[in-house]
This record gives structure tokens, C-alpha cells and sequence, in this order.
């Protein structure tokens, strides 16, 4: 298996991995949920990292094609994968945990803001540590991008619930966690926040352009 299959296959894999290990944390109560959220990412970008360039949310796929690093076939097909991989892991939860009672009660002001705000800082991180040619060759990317959702449940999860990926909105939303009516927060703000850092990218970044065939 190569090219574009193969790499649609590591996003629904990885992607699916992600969130089934969100939902058990969540369901778990643990304090220990949000370390365990960016551990369960930063695993899987190892794991994914070297065959799709480990995006596993639809956000870092904008944020990556306006980068030029993947072209818009590319992008669409990443991003049906990732929801697939969502929508799959949580219906393999509902196996071992419940539907949630209530989904998170959220306001829409405020969690615009954080939503767009901290995916801004997940992109803007994964485009400097495991697209920036500055780097080559490193080890630490699926350290630094795993610390940042860790950082982003920790700071804004009693804000918003801490989505920053559409993808796992999409996996919460199917699991009663995350109310369907706020869905278009959780993909609206992401994208956003996603493009922006994008932007930011290439302003700080002239130099340092790829064709959309590089991953």
C-alpha cells in the first residue's frame, strides 16, 4: 500500500486510536484525563508521523495545505479519514461505556475564543516542529505536540471541553458528550484557528516553502 491510500489509512487508524483513548479517559473521571489525552496523541503521531504526517484532526490538515505541504485531494481525503476514524471510535465506546448523561454546557462566546485560540497554538506547533525544514531530521515533534492539547485540556477543558480537532468534537458529539448543537463551534473555530496559524507560518517563514507532494 502507497501514496494517498496509505496515508488515509494511517489518519482513520490514528485518528480512531485518538479518540477511543479520549472517550475511555473521559469515561474513566480520572484527574489524571487531560495527561492522558496528550499522551494518547503524541503516541500516535509517532506511530503515524512517518507514513501521513500524523495530522489525525481536520484543523491540522487546513493548517498544513495552506502551508503547501499537501494538496486539496490530499486535504479532503485526510479529513474524511479523520472523521471516519472519529465516528468508528465511538462506536466501538459505546461497547464498554454508556452514552454520556448530559453533554458539556458551554457558551458560545467564550468557547469560540478558546477553540480557535489554542488550535492556533496546536497548528502553529506542529507546522514549526514536524514541517519547518529548520528541523530536520528531529525526534521531539510528538513531544511538543502531544504538551500542547495536554496544556489546552488542562487550561480551557472547563471552558469548552477542549476540542481543538473536529474530529474528536465528532467522536464526543456521537457519544452524547459534546451537545450536537454546538458542533459548529468545535469545527468552525478549530479551522480558524488552524489557518490562521498557517498564515503566521508563512509570514515568519518565508524561506521556507514546499510543493503540495511533500509531506
Amino acid at each position: 500500500m502507497t501514496g494517498t491510500v496509505r496515508s488515509a489509512v494511517a489518519e482513520l487508524v490514528g485518528t480512531f486510536v485518538f479518540v477511543f483513548a479520549i472517550i475511555g479517559a473521559v469515561n474513566s473521571g480520572s484527574d489524571l484525563t487531560p495527561l492522558a489525552i496528550g499522551f494518547a496523541l503524541m503516541v500516535m503521531v509517532y506511530a503515524t508521523g512517518h507514513i501521513s504526517g500524523a495530522h489525525l484532526n481536520p484543523a491540522v490538515s487546513v493548517g498544513v495545505w495552506l502551508r503547501g505541504a499537501i494538496d486539496a485531494v490530499g486535504l479532503v481525503v485526510y479529513i474524511v479519514a479523520q472523521l471516519i476514524g472519529a465516528a468508528l471510535a465511538a462506536a466501538v465506546s459505546f461497547a464498554l461505556w454508556p452514552a454520556a448523561a448530559a453533554p458539556v454546557e458551554v457558551e458560545v462566546g467564550p468557547a469560540l475564543l478558546v477553540e480557535a485560540l489554542w488550535t492556533f497554538v496546536l497548528v502553529y506547533v506542529v507546522l514549526n516542529v514536524a514541517t519547518s525544514k529548520d528541523h530536520p531530521n528531529n525526534s521531539f515533534y510528538g513531544l511538543a505536540i502531544g504538551t500542547a492539547v495536554f496544556v489546552g485540556a488542562v487550561a480551557f477543558g472547563s471552558i469548552s471541553g477542549g476540542g481543538f480537532n473536529p474530529a474528536v468534537a465528532l467522536g464526543l458529539s456521537i457519544t452524547g458528550a459534546f451537545a450536537w448543537g454546538s458542533y459548529w463551534i468545535y469545527f468552525l473555530a478549530p479551522i480558524v484557528g488552524g489557518a490562521i496559524a498557517a498564515i503566521v507560518f508563512r509570514v515568519l517563514n518565508a524561506h521556507d516553502k514546499l510543493p503540495a507532494t511533500e509531506k
